[in-house]
């Protein structure tokens, strides 16, 4: 008599494995659902609706998973989350506060080292019931920083800050953060004006060279300045490169509002 266990093939296990997996009555999994929504193509929309107060985790359990890129956007309202790694129990190397005052706009996008797995990254909204966030977490073409990113490094103290204005015709900067192996501590703001943050991001890392921290932040429109602080004590220096990552080379040359005021007619007589 044939045994059963023989007659049924090995069934492979996809990776990531995402918190909400399992196997419904149809034989779906509910990896194409998002929250009650199936998803009308799997592969090309692969986010996931993250609703306020709640909590989503991506877990790769191979270790050829090496850094995974973690992108949150919404449909124009607030974006306020918490992305953590996790690395065995109740270890969490590293982990960001994101914030962004219109999540279209400005969506985020970073790439999280995740060296010698298995690795969970655990995302959690933290705003409102009113506020969700779509969230995408891959490991595939992942973004890297230019060769100009990692050659334009300059230290920055513990408790010192940092400024890079960039021109209007600049859509996109790309920020590198990184320490020679002592823990990270930073905060980049986005900033349009006098102290009118845009995007803010605040992070720790427990090894700055085994872990650093990479993203794009977008800056459309005109008076965009990125502020880099070193939150730790001054004993923890780090290494900060702001380079432009997109230019819009059909930006117009005009006056803008806050920008520069033109007086009079035609100019040039």
């Amino acid at each position: 008599m044939l045994s059963l266990c023989a007659a049924v093939p090995a069934l492979r296990v996809p990776a990531p494995v995402m918190q909400m997996a399992g196997v419904s009555p149809a034989g779906m999994t509910t990896a194409d659902y998002d929250g009650r929504v199936m998803r009308t193509n799997p592969q090309l929309d692969s986010q996931i609706l993250v609703q306020g107060g709640s909590l989503r985790t991506w877990s790769y359990r191979s270790p050829a998973v090496e850094q995974v890129q973690v992108i949150l956007s919404t449909e124009g309202r607030p974006l306020d989350a918490d992305v953590e790694l996790w690395h065995g129990p109740d270890n969490t190397p590293s982990k960001m506060r994101v914030y962004a005052e219109n999540g279209l706009l400005r969506p985020f996008s970073a790439t999280v080292e995740t060296p010698r797995g298995p690795n969970t990254i655990a995302i959690r909204n933290i705003g409102q019931i009113e506020f969700p966030i779509a969230a995408d977490v891959i490991a595939e073409n992942v973004i890297n920083p230019s060769v100009e990113c990692l050659q334009s490094s300059t230290t920055i103290q513990g408790g010192a800050l940092r400024t890079y204005p960039f021109d209007p015709s600049v859509d996109s900067v790309q920020v590198l953060l990184k320490t020679d192996g002592r823990p990270l501590n930073a905060r980049i703001e986005l900033l349009q004006g006098p102290n009118n943050n845009k995007q803010v991001v605040e992070l720790y890392a427990e090894d700055g060279r085994d872990r650093p921290f990479f993203c794009i932040l977008e800056t459309p429109g005109s008076g965009n300045v990125v502020r880099v602080v070193n939150t730790a004590p001054v004993e923890f220096p780090m290494t900060a490169s702001v380079v432009p990552d997109s230019i819009n080379q059909f930006q117009s040359s005009g006056a803008v509002l806050g920008g520069d005021v033109v007086i009079g007619g035609d100019i040039g007589w």
